[in-house]
């Protein structure tokens, strides 16, 4: 520590004084007091006594400022620690006419130190969406998908909204979704943070919304996953870092499915409607993304399974139960083999592994 400059001596001799006492406190095995005396840093109020007993005494406050560690763990002690090192540097300094009015423990706060956060018990500022709000906005059990758009293609949108929901998404479209009693914003923003996956609908004039860009960049700010579709417009911005899928209105709902159906939540969501199918037709559809598929978990895979066993419609569909498979692929149970390195196979209405 540098030396302490000063017209009075106590300050000056301040490292001397404290040195002997660490020895003091070594010899007498208080560990604790000596690693006060050896973390602290110093600092010094001077004359913040007067007394005028012979010829005058000026008394001075030391300051010990301890890291937080320290500090913490003697704080119960603190009163009794003060007292004793302020009598110690008392009879331990020879300095004329000077005193040691006070000494005070205090903690070392770092610039960067973000106390509030490191409680642990600071309230998020992050915005929270009602349960009434989210019932109203999406269907219970979907996979959640914000399509950010321009008003001009709103009918095409509504379109993809539709077939989307063939794969288990919930689809949110601002011009469709707004119900007319509420304030149209408040409902922007709860369906922005309540969604699971973001789609940019990259139409020619997109970037001309402000709307489209902010809503961009809430997706960003929440780390969800985005899609960019390219329908006439490159990505830009924050969103030009992702290979935008270049599609038509037609094959858009397919294309988002595609890539959504990596998603766990979305896998969940799929196979919910895979037990609700209604028609060969809409099963053919739904298996065009089981190529697409990566992963399933054993509860998934379970669920695909009952799916299959317990909808006609869906185990009429050639996609799923593989009788043609030089059209609609090979079916559920070649890709549970595929997924798992397992062996299934069908018997009769049911799925089950080789050999049980």
């Amino acid at each position: 520590m540098s030396a302490i400059e000063s017209k009075y001596g106590l300050p000056r001799n301040i490292e001397r004084y404290l040195a002997m006492l660490s020895k003091v406190y070594a010899q007498e095995g208080n560990k604790e007091l000596q690693e006060i005396i050896v973390n602290a840093q110093i600092r010094i109020h001077e004359e913040s006594g007067y007394d005028n007993w012979n010829g005058g005494m000026y008394g001075h406050s030391v300051y010990l400022v301890l890291p937080e560690s320290l500090y913490l763990r003697v704080i119960n002690q603190k009163e009794e620690y003060q007292n004793r090192i302020s009598q110690d540097l008392g009879k331990s300094h020879n300095s004329e006419n000077e005193y040691i009015d006070a000494v005070i423990l205090e903690m070392e706060i770092a610039e960067d130190h973000d106390w509030r956060k490191e409680s642990g018990v600071l309230l998020s500022n992050k915005k929270t969406v009602p349960p009434e709000s989210e019932g109203r906005i999406w269907e219970d059990g979907r996979y959640r998908v914000f399509l950010s758009h321009k008003s001009e293609v709103k009918a095409d949108v509504a379109g993809v909204k539709e077939k989307l929901k063939l794969f288990g998404v919930s689809a949110f479209v601002a011009h469709q979704d707004i119900h007319p009693t509420k304030e149209w914003q408040n409902e922007i923003e709860n369906a922005l943070f309540s969604m699971d996956s973001f789609v940019a609908l990259m139409t020619k004039n997109f970037h001309e919304s402000d709307w489209t860009d902010q809503e961009v960049g809430v997706a960003f700010g929440r780390g969800v996953p985005i899609v960019a579709i390219k329908i006439g417009r490159d990505p830009y911005g924050f969103i030009g870092k992702f290979q935008a899928l270049r599609s038509d209105w037609k094959s858009t709902a397919m294309g988002i499915a595609k890539i959504l159906i990596k998603q766990d939540k979305m896998i969940d969501a799929y196979i919910k409607t895979a037990h609700e199918c209604t028609s060969y037709d809409n099963a053919n559809t739904m298996a065009e993304l089981l190529p697409y598929i990566d992963n399933l978990s054993d509860q998934q895979i379970t669920g695909l399974i009952s799916a299959f066993e317990n909808n006609s419609e869906l185990r009429g569909g050639f996609g799923f139960n593989g009788t043609k498979p030089r059209y609609y692929g090979g079916g559920l149970v070649y890709h549970l083999n595929r997924l798992t390195g397992r062996t299934y196979e069908r018997v009769g209405n049911q799925i089950k592994l080789a050999g049980t």
